[in-house]
């Protein structure tokens, strides 16, 4: 059916990403080689970059019938299904959306683009969406999709959250135009004409042990109720990863520690990082909070964390984290 451009799919429930995944491999990110089974990391998704700066190419690929799209509202993704088996719903590019597309990359050849119906009182109503599914946090629905549409959510939150909040040139304050696929805003006034690209913020992330079979969790009063993780915080200019690991254990917990491993990385849109896992041993071990960072920071040991039933009055971290990744792995170290 043809409507205002562009042509409407509506796929069942069932095969709300059939049409979107149906050619690509499947498999969690843990079983292709050199992937990381971090949530939202690992897609099989050919980005191609050099494709951004070539108008007509992109002209065309959105233009093409089996070109998909993800919508963003609000920093929600549209999705279909409930708690326990979300989607991520891909419907047919093409047309004229009010707003411009941002280009993901190729997915076993295929397009893939977002756009940001933010502007719009009801997006879940666009004709083109009506009836197919719902704007949803990503972290509620990120840990029961599947890992390639999780990625791909994730991807099409980040990008769309960083031009909406780039509009303006952050050197003369003129207006910041969308180029290259929607990864580079440039200032509109001749002047100044400065790029701008996407940014992401490195945040380190740790597991603190004492090599004896405890380790620290903290809580901090933005968790929900009765969630304790690892310990975070950002990198700041001028210093190094181990050096951030280093400082922000002191800030938060009074621990100085040695013997820092890197373990892995995890993209974590919500709404910018980049969270760089490391592991710590502490050479100190009398915990001092910062109450102005934790609300609570304890020892606990391993068999504890082994057989707590999680409640409201402890739990450990959400299950798509890497800080959840580093707890879980630890723990089964001393099985």
């Amino acid at each position: 059916m043809k409507e205002e451009g562009y042509t409407r799919r509506r796929f069942p429930v069932s095969r709300a990403c059939g049409s979107l995944f149906a050619m690509h491999d499947r498999s969690s990110p843990s079983d292709r080689p050199n992937a990381s089974p971090n949530a939202y990391a690992g897609i099989p998704l050919d980005r191609a970059g050099m494709r951004r700066k070539d108008k007509d190419w992109l002209k065309d690929a959105w233009a093409s019938p089996t070109a998909r799209l993800l919508p963003v509202a609000k920093s929600r993704n549209f999705v279909t299904g409930d708690a326990d088996s979300a989607h991520a719903v891909a419907v047919a590019c093409g047309g004229d959306w009010g707003v411009e597309p941002v280009f993901l990359g190729l997915l076993d050849g295929v397009p893939h683009f977002t756009v940001d119906l933010t502007g719009l009182e009801a997006p879940e109503e666009h004709p083109a969406l009506a009836g197919l599914g719902r704007f949803e946090d990503l972290r509620a629905v990120g840990p029961v999709m599947e890992a390639t549409e999780a990625g791909l959510c994730a991807y099409a939150r980040g990008i769309t959250w960083w031009n909406a909040r780039h509009r303006f040139c952050g050197v003369c304050g003129s207006v910041a135009a969308g180029a290259e696929g929607g990864h580079v805003r440039v200032c509109t006034n001749p002047d100044c004409a400065t790029h701008h690209f996407p940014r992401t913020d490195p945040a380190v992330i740790m597991l603190v042990h004492d090599g004896a079979g405890r380790m620290v969790l903290g809580r901090n009063s933005r968790f929900p109720p009765g969630m304790h993780s690892v310990l975070a915080g950002f990198v700041e200019p001028g210093e190094s990863l181990e050096d951030s690991v280093r400082r922000e254990v002191l800030e938060e917990v009074g621990l100085e520690v040695t013997d820092i491993r890197y373990h892995s990385s995890q993209p974590w849109p919500f709404p910018s990082s980049l969270m760089l896992g490391f592991s710590a041993r502490a050479v100190t071990l009398d915990i001092q909070t910062d109450l102005e960072e934790l609300e609570t920071a304890h020892w606990f040991d391993r068999e504890f964390l082994r057989t707590v039933t999680p409640s409201e009055e402890f739990r450990l971290a959400r299950p798509d984290s890497i800080a959840r990744r580093l707890i879980d792995e630890w723990i089964a170290e001393g099985e």
